[in-house]
């Protein structure tokens, strides 16, 4: 079992950016993949991006490629999503995953990007 908090979400014009992140618990977390979806109104929870335990490799659902820069430092068990360029239609609840036996979820963190 994990334990995760996500932060950073917030509202922000179209063309600005923000920073999410996520904290996780446990000793183990250089050893497990983690990532972001998200969940627009309406709309199913969708990939966004992953990246590997040792954070060399990562993952990006095409809406985010060359927007979105997913990364992570095991030295304070929390990985970073970086997302620029922001777009309305990035608009949505942001949830921070770790596969740990099972996907544990974060609470989700809300991100409104106005035009």
């Amino acid at each position: 079992q994990v334990h995760l908090v996500e932060s950073g979400g917030g509202l922000v014009q179209a063309g600005g950016s923000l920073r999410l992140s996520c904290a996780a618990s446990g000793r183990t977390f250089s050893t497990y993949a983690m990532g972001w979806f998200r969940q627009a109104p309406g709309k199913e929870r969708e990939f966004v991006a992953a990246i590997s335990g040792s954070g060399r490799n990562t993952d990006y659902a095409d809406s985010g490629k060359g927007r979105f820069t997913l990364s992570r430092d095991n030295a304070k068990n929390a990985v970073y999503l970086q997302m620029n360029s922001l777009k309305p239609e990035d608009t949505a609840v942001y949830y921070c995953y770790a596969d740990v036996a099972r996907r544990n979820w974060g609470q989700g963190t809300q991100v409104t990007v106005s035009s």
